[in-house]
C-alpha cells in the first residue's frame, strides 16, 4: 500500500523536479517507510512506500524489470502474486525481487494490456515503456485503490489523490458543476471520471489508459459485472456453501500475503464480526482486534462494545478498544478532513480516521468489513426498493437521493444550475441489460459506482492517512462475482444479509446477527447542538464561504436557524453536508 504520482509531457520536455517534490510530499502519508523518483526523457515517475511485501530494499520503487526497459510504481497487493510469479519463471522472466510489484511488471511485459485481467486484487499502477514511449496506467475492478489524472496540451499528470495534482499549479481549481449536482445528490459520491475539480479526472474502476508521448490518451474497459442467475440452478444451502467457500477464500488471501502482521477492525456488526470467526475457521492465531468508541449523549450509546466484546472474547483475540472522549472529536475533526482526498459527507470517516492512528501503531494492515452491505444488500432502502412500482428512477431516487433538482437549486447559486445530471446518471446505470431485475441493477449500480467513491473512498483515504492498509474481502472480485448472481430474495431474507446472516449463525453470537442494523455511533457529530453546530455555523458564514458564494444564502440560514429539521432521505443532515463541503473546500482549495 503505498502513494504514487508521476508526468508525462507531450513537448518532449522533461518534467520539472520540483513538480515531483510537491506531488511527493502531498502522498507522502500514503507511505511512510521509503520514497523514490524515476526521470527518463519526457516521463516522471514517484513513490512513497509502505513496505508490505518483499520489505528489503529489492521491494523499492519506482522499480525497473530486469532488461531495463519497463519502470513502475504501484499501490495496491496482488494477492495472486505467487501463482503469476511461478508462470513467468516457466516462461523465462527473470526476478530481482519478491515483491508482487515485479510480478505485475513481468506481466505487463509478457501479456501486455491483458495482464490486468489476471491480477486478483486491489491496485493502481502506471508503466513506462522506455521503447514505445507510452504510459500504461490501470485500476482494480472494484475501484478499491485511487488513480486521479489532469491532462494540458502540455501533458498528462497522476497521483494517488487530487492534492498531489494541483499543488503543481498547472491546473486550475474550479469547481464542475456535474461533480458538484452528485456531490449534494448522492451524499457525496462523485463517481469517476468526474470529481468536484473541474480539471481533475480519476480513472474509471475495471479500466486502463495508455498515453503516448505525442498526446494520445486511450481508455478501455477490461472488467463487467454482471448480475444475472447462473444457468443452472442452485438450491438456497448450496448458495449459502458457495459463499461461505468464496468468502473464506477471499479472508485467506488477505491474511496470507503479507509479510507483516494483519489485524481486523472489529466493529461490532455482522460484517467484522463474521471476518474474525472465519480467520479462526481458517486456522488462524492470535487474531488481533480493534474497536473505538465514543462518549454517550443522553440520546444514544457512543460504542457498540456490548457487540465487540462477546466475539473478541468467543474467538480470544488479541483485542484492544480504544474509547475517544466527544470534545476530542471536534478537536480532531480539521485532521480527518485534511486526509480527504474528495469531500465525505459520511461522518465515521472521522472514527475510521482516529482509529486508523491508533492501530497503525500495532500494525500494518487490517481487514475491514466495508461492501458487505452494498454486496449482499445490507441497507434499508433496497427493501423499500423492491416493494415499490412505478418508473425506475422514481423507484430508485425517491428513496436514495438526497435532494431532488429542484432542492439542488434552491441550495446553490444560479451559476451552477442546469440540468439535473443526477437523474441522468442514474437513468444510464438502472437500464442495463446486464442485470435481471430492478433490485439486482440496483446492486450492481451501488458496487460497481456508488460504493467506489463513498465508503470505499473513506476507508482507503482515513487507514492511509496513517500509512495503514485496509483490505476488504467482501470486494473481493469473484466473490462479488458470485454474490451479483445470487437470488435477489436470499440477499433481501431477514431484512437485508440474508445469506449472511445465515453462515454467521452459530460462529457469531446471536445477539449480533439478530440486532438492528447498527450505524457508527458518533453522538458528538450526530446531534447539532453546541460546539459542533458553532463549527458548522463559522465555517458557512466565513468570509471565505461568502466570497465563495457557492451557496445560496437564503437556504443556508434557513439550515442554521432550523439545524435539527434538515435531513436526507438517507437520515444525514443537510446542514453538515453544507458545512463539510465548504470546509474541503477550505482546506483543499484556498489554502
Amino acid at each position: 500500500m503505498c502513494g504514487l504520482f508521476g508526468a508525462l509531457s507531450f513537448d518532449a520536455s522533461a518534467i520539472s523536479p520540483d513538480h515531483a517534490t510537491r506531488m511527493s510530499q502531498r502522498v507522502a502519508q500514503r507511505g511512510p517507510d521509503d520514497k523514490g523518483e524515476f526521470f527518463d526523457g519526457p516521463v516522471m515517475l514517484g513513490h512513497r512506500r509502505l513496505a508490505i511485501i518483499d520489505l528489503s530494499p529489492a521491494g523499492h520503487q519506482p522499480m525497473q524489470d530486469v532488461a531495463g526497459r519497463y519502470t513502475i510504481v504501484f499501490n495496491g497487493t496482488i494477492y495472486n502474486y505467487p501463482e503469476l510469479r511461478e508462470v513467468l519463471l516457466e516462461k523465462g522472466y527473470r526476478f530481482n525481487s519478491h515483491s508482487d510489484t515485479e510480478v505485475i511488471i513481468n506481466a505487463y511485459a509478457c501479456w501486455g494490456d491483458a495482464c490486468v485481467e489476471r491480477l486478483h486484487g486491489m491496485f493502481a499502477f502506471a508503466i513506462w515503456d522506455s521503447v514505445k514511449q507510452n504510459l500504461f496506467l490501470a485500476r482494480d475492478r472494484m475501484g478499491i485503490k485511487p488513480l486521479y489524472y489532469a491532462q494540458s496540451q502540455k501533458g498528462f499528470y497522476f497521483a494517488s489523490n487530487p492534492q498531489a495534482l494541483l499543488a503543481t499549479g498547472l491546473f486550475a481549481s474550479d469547481i464542475d458543476a456535474v461533480g458538484l449536482h452528485h456531490q449534494l445528490s448522492l451524499h457525496a459520491v462523485i463517481p469517476a471520471p468526474r470529481t468536484l475539480i473541474k480539471s481533475i479526472r480519476k480513472c474509471r474502476p475495471a479500466h486502463y489508459m495508455n498515453v503516448g508521448s505525442e498526446g494520445r490518451v486511450d481508455v478501455e474497459r477490461y472488467w463487467t459485472l454482471i448480475a444475472k442467475r447462473p444457468a443452472e440452478a442452485m438450491s438456497d444451502q448450496d448458495w449459502n456453501n458457495a459463499i461461505h467457500d468464496a468468502l473464506m477464500q477471499a479472508v485467506k488471501k488477505r491474511l496470507t500475503i503479507a509479510d507483516v502482521p494483519v489485524g481486523v477492525l472489529l466493529s461490532g456488526g455482522l460484517d467484522s464480526s463474521l471476518l474474525v470467526a472465519l480467520l479462526a475457521e481458517a486456522g488462524q492465531r492470535d487474531i488481533r482486534t480493534y474497536s473505538i468508541g465514543f462518549e454517550d449523549q443522553p440520546e444514544e450509546r457512543g460504542n457498540e462494545f456490548e457487540f465487540s466484546d462477546p466475539v473478541a472474547a468467543r474467538y480470544s483475540s488479541d483485542h484492544q478498544k480504544f474509547l475517544i472522549p466527544n470534545a476530542e472529536v471536534l478537536t480532531r475533526l480539521p485532521e480527518a478532513v485534511t486526509a480527504m482526498a474528495e469531500p465525505m459527507f459520511g461522518q465515521d470517516a472521522v472514527a475510521f480516521y482516529l482509529l486508523s492512528e491508533q492501530v497503525s501503531r500495532s500494525v500494518k494492515v487490517v481487514q475491514s468489513g466495508q461492501g458487505a452491505d452494498e454486496v449482499f444488500a445490507g441497507y434499508f432502502w433496497y427493501e423499500q426498493m423492491a416493494r415499490a412500482e412505478g418508473p425506475v428512477l422514481e423507484r430508485f431516487a425517491s428513496r436514495y437521493v438526497d435532494r431532488d433538482h429542484d432542492e439542488f437549486c434552491e441550495t446553490v447559486s444560479a451559476q451552477y444550475h442546469a440540468e439535473d445530471y443526477t437523474a441522468d446518471l442514474i437513468e444510464e446505470h438502472l437500464h442495463t441489460d446486464e442485470a435481471d431485475s430492478f433490485i439486482d441493477a440496483v446492486l450492481r449500480f451501488d458496487i460497481t459506482t456508488l460504493i467506489v467513491d463513498d465508503p470505499v473512498k473513506r476507508v482507503d483515504n482515513m487507514t492511509m492517512a496513517w500509512g495503514l492498509e485496509a483490505r476488504v474481502p467482501f470486494l473481493d472480485h469473484q466473490l462479488v462475482e458470485l454474490a451479483a448472481s445470487c437470488p435477489v430474495e436470499l440477499k433481501l431474507k431477514h431484512h437485508g444479509k440474508g445469506v449472511l446472516k445465515e453462515i454467521a449463525r452459530g460462529r457469531i453470537p446471536d445477539a449480533v446477527i439478530d440486532r438492528p442494523k447498527g450505524y457508527f455511533p458518533m453522538p458528538a457529530l450526530k446531534f447539532v447542538r453546541g460546539d459542533f453546530y458553532q463549527f458548522m455555523a463559522d465555517t458557512l458564514n466565513s468570509q471565505r464561504s461568502l466570497e465563495r458564494g457557492l451557496f445560496n444564502r437564503s437556504y443556508i440560514d434557513r439550515l442554521l436557524s432550523e439545524p435539527e429539521q434538515h435531513f436526507t432521505r438517507l437520515n444525514g443532515s443537510k446542514l453538515w453536508h453544507s458545512a463539510l463541503l465548504e470546509y474541503w473546500l477550505q482546506q483543499h482549495i484556498d489554502s
